[in-house]
């Protein structure tokens, strides 16, 4: 897995291209979706991540930086294992997956609105 910290422009880019939609946003994974050859390592696939809009959010909604960075992170490696939250139903098992994930790395449930 890679991952790429960017600023609004690149990642607004990269969403304008890849999703159609012409604005920045937090985090975008991109799945390898190669099997590897023989004998050689998985590539699960790359995370971008604006730094702008994760601080601009973190502001907002009264978290810590690292905590929204860090929800974030989960959230593209849930994308490049396969999740995703394009109906109700995939939405909460993917939100849940990220709570669980969070507190075992020692963060509040990244849906309250307030961690700090």
């Amino acid at each position: 897995m890679s991952l790429v910290l960017c600023d609004d422009e690149f990642i607004r880019k990269l969403n304008r291209d890849y999703r159609g939609k012409n604005k920045a946003t937090n985090v975008l994974s991109f799945e390898g979706g190669h099997e590897p050859a023989e004998g050689q390592p998985w590539i699960a696939g790359d995370i971008v991540i604006s730094y702008q809009t994760v601080l601009r959010e973190a502001k907002e909604q009264k978290k810590s930086f690292a905590s929204h960075f860090a929800h974030m992170m989960v959230h593209g490696v849930l994308h490049l294992l396969g999740e995703d939250h394009l109906t109700e139903k995939q939405a909460k098992r993917m939100e849940s997956q990220e709570i669980e994930i969070m507190k075992q790395l020692g963060y509040r449930n990244p849906y309250d609105q307030i961690d700090a």
